[in-house]
């Protein structure tokens, strides 16, 4: 009877701790998910504001007399500092009781000095605009549009600028529309015309660098170290050094990119080419892991009907367990671009942290790259690029998401039950 009891006393024990070991395991999941929650609602709630955009419209008179000042009469040809002086004339027009010098730089704030480029752009493709006047909707400065967006809260903008934006909202002349900018231009120093594009058409060329480097290099050596080298001391080596390779600190590969293909080889410096043959380094063990990894998920009798059928070791590998293997080798690869493309520590040390306004235009062209650019806004001083950041953050993480979508359909369509 008290062997009995004392079993009784030990089962509830056992019982009771693992109903403990269950809500514990609960309880971490619960607080994962709120801290999850609250990191991507935090950044949701500032980064879908950096997608829209406040503007000013005003009435602009193309008056050759202003444009001709710097350019020998040619207004065609003038820079858009010329044309931001119709925005001013404008400005003047609409509040002339901003006579002063320091009440006028004020006024003028209440626009992007972007501007003048847009009417710039809209003179050279309508040239009958010349010597007319024409409404147009243009960017407001990185103060006002924080104003309208957060209120008067660490607002900038003083009591007299309050008062000529609440004018301009009577005339229903302000507006609040799809930041088209952010997505076709690339960065710019005033966060108004400040653009994601740049940015992501320099990460395109640097994965396509990487993809083309380290895909190809990595399966080849995967498949050799798998299927054709015997096994020893030296694959034992190569095989221990591989392991180490994937988790050596991402920064170790970018002192090595900027050793060798910029100090050594003479490759420029902030370029697409030398950011993917770095990230190539860095993902190469990666791949080879998976794709071996992938490659002994293969059957042997897959290999051994393939011999019996007079199939050549090259032909075994090539037309049967390759095409078998490729579904996990895919997955691998893409989960690996996808660590590829959150990188930011080795592609700073080669030089692709540097303020690049225009858009690359080819593979040696100085870019830079979606972690790195908003690297270089949360850097920023000024609060405008707070909400470029949170904006730059959204749209990686919705390209990541895809690409680890991406990985688990492969996945999940290809995948073969043996």
């Amino acid at each position: 009877m008290n062997k009995t009891a004392e079993q009784y006393r030990l089962l509830k024990m056992r019982e009771r701790a693992e109903n403990r070991f269950r809500w514990y395991g609960r309880a971490a999941l619960i607080i994962a998910l709120t801290l999850l929650v609250f990191l991507l609602g935090s950044i949701f709630s500032n980064g879908y504001l950096g997608f829209v955009q406040t503007q000013i419209k005003l009435p602009v008179t193309f008056d050759a007399k202003i444009l001709e000042l710097e350019n020998n009469g040619n207004p065609f040809d003038t820079s858009p500092s010329a044309y931001l002086r119709l925005t001013r004339e404008s400005l003047k027009t609409q509040f002339p009781e901003a006579v002063e010098r320091p009440e006028r730089r004020k006024l003028y704030a209440l626009l992007s000095v972007g501007v003048g480029a847009q009417l710039r752009h809209a003179l050279i493709a309508k040239p009958e605009l010349l010597g007319k006047t024409e409404e147009f909707w243009m960017p407001a400065s990185s103060d006002v549009d924080a104003f309208l967006k957060h209120g008067k809260e660490d607002s900038k903008l003083n009591e007299k600028q309050i008062a000529w934006v609440a004018e301009l909202q009577k005339q229903g002349s302000v507006q609040t529309a799809f930041n088209t900018h952010f997505f076709a231009h690339g960065d710019s120093r005033t966060p108004e015309q400040a653009g994601f594009f740049g940015a992501v058409l320099g990460l395109a060329y640097t994965l396509i660098v990487c993809i083309l480097v380290a895909f190809p290099l990595g399966v080849m050596t995967a498949v050799y170290l798998e299927e054709f080298a015997k096994k020893g001391r030296w694959v034992d080596i190569i095989e221990v050094n591989i392991n180490n390779l994937a988790a050596v600190p991402s920064i170790v590969f970018g002192l090595l990119g900027l050793a060798v293909y910029i100090n050594v080889l003479g490759l420029p410096r902030s370029a697409s080419l030398v950011g993917g043959l770095t990230l190539a380094l860095m993902i190469l063990p990666v791949i080879i892991i998976a794709t071996r990894a992938a490659l002994k998920s293969i059957p042997a009798s897959i290999r051994d009907a393939a011999r019996g059928l007079g199939a050549s070791p090259i032909q075994v590998v090539w037309h049967h367990v390759l095409p078998l293997a490729m579904p996990g080798i895919m997955t691998g690869t893409i989960l690996g671009m996808a660590r590829a493309i959150g990188e930011t520590a080795p592609l700073i040390m080669i030089g692709m942290v540097a303020f690049v306004a225009d858009l690359p235009t080819g593979f040696t062209s100085p870019a830079t790259v979606m972690p790195v650019q908003i690297y270089l806004w949360a850097s920023s001083p000024e609060g405008g690029f707070a909400e470029k950041t949170a904006a730059g953050i959204l749209a990686l993480l919705v390209l990541l998401l895809a690409m680890n979508a991406a990985a688990i359909y492969l996945r999940k369509k290809f995948e073969i039950r043996w």
